[in-house]
């Protein structure tokens, strides 16, 4: 294989010249390489950022966990290069490559990327281009891989509808398989590329945006979304897996630090809450636990088979699983005889109680992470957190009299009807909060605020919102900024252009495919990170392609109005989302689902009862 052999002598040429070489070896501890020859199917897993950050992804884990099992499959990993790389890659003409094999990424049957978030689009175009492959599905050969993308922005899929073959909407555990099985199948009988993306489409979940078309009218807004190649099926539901597998227990150990150097165990899928802002709360329902013998298994396994010495009880709202303070007591056992530390990511005010904070006592102090996200009680009642200030004053006092120092405090502002006061009460909240830390702790005790822009996303009830306007956020921020000067505490926000360019990709349709390319061509690349995002080359994009971005960010959107994301199924009813973006008018919250069922669709979507499904592994 040429090829490899030049990218070999490559990386001992050049790795000494680059920063953390250990981002392109491969080769670490617990990593699965089969021989190329010996398979039937090639799929390489790509995630649009560098190792650093993609290679704790949990959802691209547990792919490669589940296709490693199978005989007649390989599965390699690819991340984006860092600049440093990718100009020696281009400088010597060599492809994208994956880390076990040393393969072109164009080499492989599947090339899959997991999306999680919008501000990640112009890297996947870089990689395809640094692969040699085309960006646009319809111009790519017989010889080109097929490209597929699955994550949390795929629920919106057509900003990426143009580069993308076929999209994955939800789960992944069981319908890679599926899609596998008919790869193999048709590659056998000898089915070109294009069929065999057609054939993609008959699978559950699977969405293949050539086979749609969006009518628009005179006013430039959605008439109709078309099924042009199958009308029968025209709404594109998400998979979801019913009972939860196994976790994930033989992680690869990385070779240089990554943002999280720990085992992760998902002990719980889906939320009941119903935060109204929160797409993933949305997406992810119904709830499914998973059994606590099966955690303390997967703990066991996990901190033997790494050699880690950290542990993280991971879900969306990790207090509400349903045998939180048993699972949380035998796990402080087995941390001690196996010497490790866990961590609890996602606790929640309301579920947050005394003795669960007990249970948690002997663990090492760390930081500590709470989410009021309003500072009013009208405002949480709106979103539907409805947690009273008293309620959130005791939990804070309550963590630091059991002796963490480090808090943290999330919150956002550019709620619908939010006013300036509302958003000043961030400040008092905060001081308040402060005013406890010297009566406990004597000022001792650090508090860091994180303020954020809501971005309505699409699934939410809030979807039909405008994001708010520059000059309402930057008062807002200021009024904040000004009532907390010199009380010490540490506090951030995003850049608001930025804020702006995510709340269009994720409202946008896929006339948003032409600007994404050409703000890559213009030089967009990692635009999530700070010191690369370049928002005049966006609007130079947005004004090449004829196409006003505040349309998209700024403008209500109507009750009955067809959305770009119409056709894609959380399962979650469009007419519920609408009924909780009034009952936000209203200030009414909405019950918990475990509290009974709110009719939210799931159930009738999918012909289950969620609480049996919730409960079925147990």
């Amino acid at each position: 294989m040429p090829e490899q052999i030049d990218i070999d002598k490559f990386l001992n040429r050049h790795l000494i010249n680059i920063q953390k070489p250990g981002r392109y070896t491969g080769g670490e501890f617990n990593q699965v390489k089969k021989d190329w020859t010996s398979v039937d199917i090639k799929i390489a897993l790509a995630f649009p950022d560098i190792y650093d950050i993609g290679f704790s992804n949990l959802g691209l884990a547990i792919l490669y966990d589940a296709i490693n099992h199978r005989s007649d499959a390989l599965v390699e990993r690819l991340y984006a290069p860092w600049p440093d790389m990718e100009a020696l890659l281009r400088a010597h003409l060599l492809p994208l490559f994956s880390l076990e094999n040393r393969q072109s990424a164009k080499a492989f049957d599947i090339l899959g990327f997991s999306i999680p978030y919008e501000t990640l689009y112009t890297n996947v175009l870089n990689m395809l281009d640094l692969a040699s492959i085309p960006l646009r599905s319809i111009q790519r050969r017989e010889d080109d891989p097929i490209v597929i993308a699955g994550g949390h922005a795929c629920f919106n899929p057509e900003p990426m509808s143009a580069f993308i073959d076929a999209f994955v909407i939800g789960e992944g555990e069981e319908i890679i398989h599926e899609i596998i099985d008919l790869v193999k199948t048709e590659k056998i009988k000898g089915m070109h590329r294009n069929e065999i993306i057609d054939h993609m489409a008959e699978i559950d979940g699977v969405y293949v945006p050539k086979h749609f078309y969006a009518k628009m009218n005179e006013f430039g807004a959605i008439k109709e979304i078309q099924n042009t190649y199958n009308p029968a099926k025209s709404l594109i539901k998400k998979r979801f897996v019913r009972k939860l597998p196994k976790p994930v227990t033989n992680f690869i150990v990385p070779n240089i630090r990554t943002v999280q150097d720990r085992v992760v165990v998902e002990i719980m899928r889906g939320c009941s809450r119903g935060c109204r802002f929160c797409q993933a709360g949305m997406i992810t329902r119904p709830v499914r636990e998973r059994d606590p013998e099966m955690i303390i298994q997967a703990v066991k396994e996990a901190v033997k088979s790494t050699g880690y010495e950290e542990v993280s009880l991971l879900s969306l709202s990790t207090s509400d699983y349903s045998q939180i303070k048993p699972l949380l007591n035998r796990v402080n056992t087995l941390s001690k005889e196996l010497a490790f530390e866990f961590s609890l990511p996602s606790l929640r005010i309301e579920s947050f109680s005394g003795d669960l904070m007990q249970e948690m006592g002997e663990k090492r102090k760390g930081n500590f992470t709470l989410a009021p996200e309003a500072a009013t009680e009208n405002t949480r009642q709106s979103i539907n957190k409805p947690i009273s200030d008293d309620d959130l004053f005791t939990t804070v006092e309550d963590i630091f009299r059991m002796g963490w120092r480090n808090l943290k405090l999330y919150f956002m502002i550019g709620f619908p009807g939010e006013s300036i006061q509302d958003a000043e009460r961030i400040a008092d909240l905060c001081l308040e909060v402060n005013r406890i830390n010297k009566r406990v702790l004597k000022g001792r005790g650090k508090i860091h605020v994180s303020v954020n822009t809501l971005i309505p996303k699409p699934h939410t009830p809030f979807q039909w919102s405008p994001f708010e306007r520059r000059d309402s956020v930057l008062e807002k921020y200021q009024a904040i900024l000004e009532k907390l000067k010199r009380s010490g505490i540490k506090i951030d926000w995003p850049d608001y252009d930025a804020a702006f360019f995510e709340a269009v990709l994720s409202r946008g349709d896929r006339r948003l495919s032409d600007v994404i390319e050409s703000a890559w061509k213009l030089g967009a690349k990692f635009d999530s990170w700070h010191e690369f995002f370049k928002y005049p080359i966006w609007e130079e994009a947005f004004q090449e392609c004829g196409i006003d971005a505040g349309d998209y960010a700024y403008r209500d959107r109507k009750e009955d109005e067809i959305l770009p994301w119409e056709h894609i199924s959380s399962g979650v009813a469009k007419k519920y989302l609408y009924g909780e973006f009034l009952r936000s008018e209203m200030l009414q919250p909405t019950k918990d689902c475990r509290d009974g069922c709110s009719n939210c669709g799931i159930q009738s979507a999918f012909a289950i009862v969620c609480n049996e499904v919730r409960t079925s592994d147990q």
